[in-house]
């Protein structure tokens, strides 16, 4: 769209960040979520001290998923596997690694139909929570067209289009968001 100053274009240009901001965040989120297969996404940020560094462990060796519900963590430095070890206990995320000496094991159960269900008012509760997160950069959008507006340095008519302009971008938004979290839902509850 062809926008009338460069005020108009940096209101859009900062909505526009900021909504990515809210996608890319539930999209993370989501690939965070255990539903039911391994997933390296799960550990790969976990800090481990090595040799007085806070160092994830994807920096450490391969993380690789042999089975649908494995986790295999190999070490290019041996020495550091119970460190790891620690840290992924610490780290709190419902498996207990298996530590053969040369490889860490995480193997993580299935998911029964309650957990399943919990997983899934998880992700709509996201899905909501990231929607209200649009419409109030919606609302501080709308906000900063008012202002300019009030400040007369575009016309009413233009205002009107932009507002319009700002209500087709947020419904794109919402929909992507629902088409996420309908994707991940069905994932959760595959077995």
């Amino acid at each position: 769209m062809n926008y009338a100053n460069p005020q108009i274009e940096n209101i859009f240009a900062t909505f526009e960040f900021e909504c990515e901001k809210a996608i890319d965040y539930i999209k993370t989120e989501y690939s965070l979520m255990r539903a039911g297969r391994a997933n390296p996404k799960l550990v790969e940020n976990i800090r481990v001290n090595y040799y007085g560094a806070l160092t994830p462990i994807n920096q450490m060796g391969n993380i690789s998923v042999p089975e649908s519900r494995t986790l295999l963590i190999t070490l290019w430095d041996k020495s550091a596997l119970s460190l790891v070890q620690k840290a992924i206990l610490a780290a709190n995320i419902g498996v207990t690694p298996q530590n053969d000496g040369s490889v860490i094991r995480l193997t993580f159960p299935a998911l029964t139909e309650e957990r399943r269900r919990d997983l899934v008012k998880q992700v709509k509760k996201l899905a909501e929570e990231c929607k209200v997160v649009l419409r109030n950069k919606r609302r501080d959008a709308m906000d900063a067209l008012k202002k300019e507006k009030n400040a007369k340095t575009v016309s009413e008519d233009l205002i009107a289009d932009y507002e319009k302009e700002v209500d087709k971008q947020l419904a794109k938004l919402i929909e992507s968001v629902d088409a996420l979290a309908k994707n991940k839902e069905k994932d959760v509850m595959s077995v």
